[in-house]
């Protein structure tokens, strides 16, 4: 049985809230954070009605999970997900059971670390315009979908308004120190691999990702999610093709929909049909199955 969807945690936690995300909200608990990560699902930057049940549970247990698999090799900003634990904070346990990490309060590194296995998206898109990607020039003739030789390193600068802008490693380097940059360009490396090779096990195809790091006492640490439909985008094995869009197995029922409808794009959509929300929640549970089990 799909559970009722969570729009927001406001009137279900006793602590201060500190930021509101698109999908996570922050509490203060003195000296912990807080995460509740709501059903809300967004695209074209707009925060959509109604919200997707299931959605938050996913996201966040699949974060959990993730930084638990990676913990070798790297840390992470993961206190604990027990709701048990947190006494009156909560006001509904059950509501908020799968959906809540308490995480320690990291200084938050504002770059957005991605890494690219193939080539589509955004790479494929600056890729028809220069033949290249973030600066890397590439050779000619790729097709799109195509998977790189290696991985690339395409970092962003983080925009708390507006969208994160690509730039060059040399860019990153500036901003963050040559010596951290080559740490986070590693680490994220380091970890596509890991889960790509995780993936692959399990047929899917981890296309590209992206991370968030933090600094806790001196050490880099994971922040906000990792390998999450939200942050990845994850294919198929047997929908791979190249030259073509890939249906993602994410929020793309949305995308789709909104992309084939009558909107402007420049106000709020409509609410979403109940079938469209109905199939991104199936996939949202169908990538944690396939993941995790």
């Amino acid at each position: 049985m799909t559970t009722a969807a969570i729009p927001t945690a406001v009137n279900l936690v006793n602590a201060p809230l500190v930021y509101k995300g698109k999908v996570r909200e922050l509490y203060d608990l003195g000296q912990h954070f807080l995460i509740v990560v709501t059903d809300r699902i967004s695209a074209f930057d707009y925060v959509l009605d109604p919200a997707v049940p299931e959605k938050g549970n996913v996201l966040n247990q699949l974060s959990a999970y993730w930084f638990d698999q990676t913990k070798e090799l790297i840390g992470s900003h993961v206190v604990h997900t027990d709701v048990d634990k947190l006494g009156d904070v909560i006001i509904d346990k059950e509501a908020l059971r799968n959906r809540i990490m308490v995480t320690k309060k990291a200084e938050r590194i504002d770059i957005e670390c991605v890494v690219r296995g193939y080539i589509t998206g955004g790479g494929w898109r600056q890729y028809t315009k220069t033949q290249a990607v973030n600066g890397i020039e590439l050779p000619a003739g790729l097709r799109k979908n195509q998977r790189f030789p290696e991985p690339l390193f395409t970092p962003a600068a983080k925009n708390d308004v507006g969208h994160d802008e690509d730039i060059p490693f040399d860019r990153m380097q500036e901003i963050v120190g040559a010596e951290l940059a080559a740490t986070l360009r590693d680490k994220s490396l380091m970890l596509y691999e890991y889960a790509r090779a995780y993936c692959e096990q399990r047929g899917i195809i981890l296309a590209d990702c992206k991370f968030e790091f933090g600094i806790v006492d001196g050490e880099v640490i994971l922040i906000d999610e990792i390998f999450t439909p939200d942050c990845s985008r994850f294919w198929a094995k047997e929908n791979y093709v190249l030259d073509t869009e890939i249906d993602s197995m994410d929020k793309e029922p949305v995308r789709t929909y909104l992309a084939h409808s009558d909107w402007d794009q420049n106000s709020m959509p409509a609410p979403l049909p109940q079938e469209v929300v109905e199939e991104t929640t199936r996939r949202y549970v169908d990538i944690w199955t396939r993941l995790t089990q």
